[in-house]
């Protein structure tokens, strides 16, 4: 936590904090919109799920190509005013009695499509904060931000929405999107003016494309987080179906419950460095998806007894191993790749594992209608087993330091 100590890296610590707890009260609020105020089907909430994330397929390479060409800081700013703007149509469509499923699908493309050049300035903005050697310490320090968010945005969250009702608890995450803006406003290192005139957008897209799928350990990388990216967003709507629906939980107890994944993060980020130092970076990624992947079985068995219990300790286990695999990444990702690729190389591995969330949100929601939500659960359940294989059959298996050259495992 050093790091905060840096002006600079303070204001993005604070954008990151505003950003991720309106975020994480969004992971909530929507759907629930669509459940209880819209009474959406199974189908329904699995496309607005898809909406989501739809455009990191769509406009995902190109995004990437962009945000190099400009200001990140300016682009994090703009996409933060956008988002704000966008949920701030629900409220007042929902006073005015005039919300739809179809408006909500519109705004959750208008926020996937801005979360996708927020995500790609972000990652891409950090190395020209923070010396390449401290990039774990300080990606490090803003995953605690995101876990800690976790904690607080669902639980409280959840009763923010049993108070307001969930249209009017998404005024919440309007003023984090507009905070977050304002503190990135307020960093006082400039970026260069990018130069004009660059080569074909065509072009800088594939010199993107091939450094990932070119390199032996990205590309695993990339296959791992898509296939348990997949499986998760098969299982996230029809989660929050079994728990409001078939369970009867309320906002607040939903949020309390989803919030164990952020206790577990939490532990996952203050112990990364000694996980990473004591099984090395290579087993140390797979084995924070192997691990808690089993647990996941527990979702298809769950009821409003004592196995609300399991599902705690499997959101612990889950938020700690995933913690402790996207710092590892991540900070490898930023280390190895040359400056002025960083954006394209960020949003080709955001295209390719997030490429896979619309496709798993439909594809969940319409099991969900034809063989059940229990039995979605559990086809999830067995597929998120299989996601560390693409690392456990590669060099990563054994590699206790990674590479720090682009030009190594090519």
């Amino acid at each position: 936590m050093s790091l905060l100590r840096d002006h600079d890296f303070r204001r993005l610590f604070l954008a990151d904090v505003a950003s991720q707890a309106g975020s994480q009260l969004l992971v909530l609020a929507l759907p629930l919109v669509a459940v209880s105020a819209l009474r959406a089907s199974e189908f329904e909430v699995g496309l607005l799920a898809a909406c989501q994330t739809l455009a990191f397929v769509v406009i995902g390479l190109p995004a990437g190509a962009l945000v190099d060409r400009l200001r990140k800081r300016v682009v994090m700013m703009v996409s933060d005013g956008a988002r704000a703007l966008a949920l701030a149509s629900v409220p007042v469509a929902w006073w005015l009695d005039v919300l739809t499923i179809h408006q909500l699908y519109a705004v959750a493309l208008a926020l996937g499509a801005f979360t996708v050049f927020f995500d790609v300035a972000y990652q891409s903005y950090l190395p020209r904060l923070v010396e390449r050697e401290r990039l774990v310490e300080g990606n490090s320090t803003l995953e605690i931000v995101r876990t800690v968010a976790q904690v607080g945005g669902p639980s409280g969250g959840g009763y923010l929405i049993h108070l307001l009702t969930a249209p009017f608890a998404l005024a919440a995450t309007v003023a984090g999107f507009a905070w977050s803006a304002l503190c990135l406003g307020r960093i006082r290192r400039r970026e260069p003016r990018q130069e004009p005139g660059r080569a074909n957008l065509g072009r800088e897209i594939a010199e993107g494309v091939r450094f990932v799928l070119g390199h032996r350990l990205l590309r695993r990388i990339a296959a791992c987080t898509a296939t348990a990216n997949f499986f998760v967003s098969v299982a996230q709507p029809m989660l929050l179906l079994l728990l409001a629906r078939e369970l009867g939980l309320d906002a607040g107890a939903i949020g309390l419950l989803m919030a164990s994944g952020g206790l577990g993060g939490i532990v996952g980020a203050l112990v990364n460095a000694r996980v990473v130092r004591w099984l090395g970076q290579g087993p140390a990624m797979w084995l924070g998806i192997a691990v808690p992947a089993p647990l996941t079985f527990v979702l298809p068995w769950m009821a409003a007894d004592w196995r609300l219990g399991l599902f705690v300790a499997y959101q612990f286990c889950v938020g700690a191993g995933v913690v402790v695999y996207n710092v590892t990444q991540l900070s490898f990702r930023q280390a190895i790749t040359p400056e002025p690729l960083l954006g394209r190389v960020n949003a080709t591995m955001r295209f390719l594992v997030w490429g896979t969330l619309p496709l798993g949100g439909a594809i969940g929601g319409a099991l969900g209608g034809a063989i059940g939500v229990r039995d979605t659960l559990l086809v999830a359940a067995a597929g998120a087993c299989l996601a560390f294989l693409p690392l456990v059959t590669s060099p990563l298996r054994s590699m206790r330091e990674l590479p720090v050259s682009s030009r190594t495992l090519r």
